[in-house]
């Protein structure tokens, strides 16, 4: 891979709050506010994306030609099982990441493939499946402090038309679902509004260490956040943005009781 010269070649960053599996079939604000989002974006060479839903011990890395799509959910219609998102992989990217962090050991992984964090998104901002993609997983075993730490060895990867996304949700509690009112785009518990509306700003301001620490903000955090896996994508892309850059937010509205649906792009601030 060679590096492309000046910071105008800097790759923007994506957190993507992708929410109920469904959105990738569903016509709604939420997905309207992917395919807006993907008009604003240069072509990349590749995607990395870091999911919530690939959990692993240790630090890994897709390295197929050609990852299979994963349907990791169940319950649903079988129009959604049908979807197939055959993006190429990149094993030139893969071999490279697991060189950048150094004193951190990423493992490539041939096993794994595109979960529906990832592909439930990119089909609607990359609809032709025509750009590859390659996956990092979640260390299970350790906290935010180090995710945030082993993301900034991912920087170089910008500067190589490399787009890194993260895939979660900043507020995202399943066991407290509103599954009465899932069919409405806007609906969230005090809980759920105060604890995203808090961490949005958090993210504004840059107050990255308020979003590393975010057990000691009170209860509405530990509702909005009863474990870490879709959090700690959004710590990813918040690690890598630099001075120079803004944060513009869109999709940041609450659904289901308890999820909410932010997302935003990070570039240089024109």
């Amino acid at each position: 891979m060679t590096t492309a010269p000046g910071i105008h070649s800097r790759m923007p960053l994506l957190f993507l709050g992708h929410g109920n599996p469904m959105n990738a079939i569903a016509e709604n604000i939420f997905v309207n506010g992917f395919r807006n989002i993907a008009k604003e974006l240069p072509k990349p060479r590749a995607v990395l994306c870091i999911s919530a839903h690939w959990e692993t011990n240790g630090t890994f890395v897709t390295a197929t030609d050609k990852p299979r799509t994963i349907h990791d959910f169940s319950g649903f219609p079988e129009a959604l099982y049908n979807i197939q998102y055959p993006a190429d992989g990149c094993p030139e990217l893969a071999e490279k990441i697991t060189h950048l962090a150094s004193g951190t050991e990423i493992r490539r992984d041939y096993s794994w493939g595109l979960d529906h964090g990832t592909w439930t998104v990119l089909k609607h901002i990359y609809p032709d499946a025509d750009v590859p993609v390659v996956q990092l997983s979640l260390d299970r075993s350790k906290g935010p402090q180090y995710h945030y730490d082993l993301a900034k060895h991912l920087a170089p990867l910008r500067d190589e038309g490399i787009l890194i996304a993260g895939s979660g949700n900043i507020v995202h509690n399943l066991s407290m679902i509103a599954w009465n009112r899932l069919d409405e785009d806007e609906y969230g518990y005090d809980w759920a509004i105060q604890a995203g509306n808090e961490i949005r700003q958090f993210i504004q301001n840059d107050d990255h260490q308020a979003l590393i620490n975010y057990k000691s903000h009170g209860k509405p955090f530990m509702l909005a956040v009863p474990t870490p896996e879709h959090y700690l994508p959004m710590l990813y892309i918040i690690a890598l943005k630099n001075s120079d850059e803004k944060i513009y937010f869109f999709n940041d509205k609450p659904t289901s009781g308890s999820l909410d649906m932010t997302s935003f792009k990070i570039r240089i601030h024109a």
